[in-house]
């Protein structure tokens, strides 16, 4: 793995996920991401923080915050934003629990990207205060403004265009 792949700054979070029973003849629950916790808290995945109303909150388990130099500016967006958030990425296991913890980050567009896997339960969920302080100063120590530059595009060549004698097997 190069140097520039790995993350300069990696936050140990938790994940908190919710289960409420569904109205609906197809399926039983409704599984969601609502919170992530600034640490990771000492106890054991799938562990239930509250029960109430048909709805039960778990600790899901932990993730990292990977922070990477190149990524900057989406950080930046994410905090002008006025409601920065992180991003919950839940997919579907084969285990005891119907989903694991795959990621959480605080990159909009890696958050999108994980939406195309059809199975995964992603949320944009609050950034906690010490979140938001961390990834500040992170942008504050290694962003690096780039000017963006317009790619000009090549003229069409209308001779490419063109039907050629002899080519296709057609005289």
């Amino acid at each position: 793995m190069s140097p520039a792949a790995l993350p300069s700054l990696s936050i140990a979070v938790g994940v908190v996920v919710e289960r409420r029973k569904a109205d609906s003849p197809w399926v039983d629950f409704i599984w969601r991401g609502i919170a992530v916790l600034p640490d990771e808290p000492v106890i054991q995945p799938w562990t239930v923080l509250r029960e109430q109303d048909g709805t039960t909150l778990f600790y899901a388990g932990s993730a990292t915050v990977d922070l990477y130099p190149s990524e900057t500016a989406r950080y930046r967006d994410n905090l002008a934003s006025g409601s920065p958030s992180i991003w919950t990425v839940l997919s579907p296991s084969d285990g005891a629990w119907p989903y694991a913890v795959t990621a959480v980050t605080a990159d909009p567009a890696e958050g999108e990207g994980f939406t195309e896997a059809a199975d995964n339960l992603v949320e944009a969920v609050p950034m906690p205060e010490v979140l938001r302080e961390a990834i500040e100063s992170f942008v504050a120590e290694h962003h690096v403004e780039r000017e963006f530059v317009k790619r000009k595009r090549r003229r069409a060549d209308p001779e490419a265009l063109a039907r050629r004698e002899h080519e296709g097997g057609q005289e």
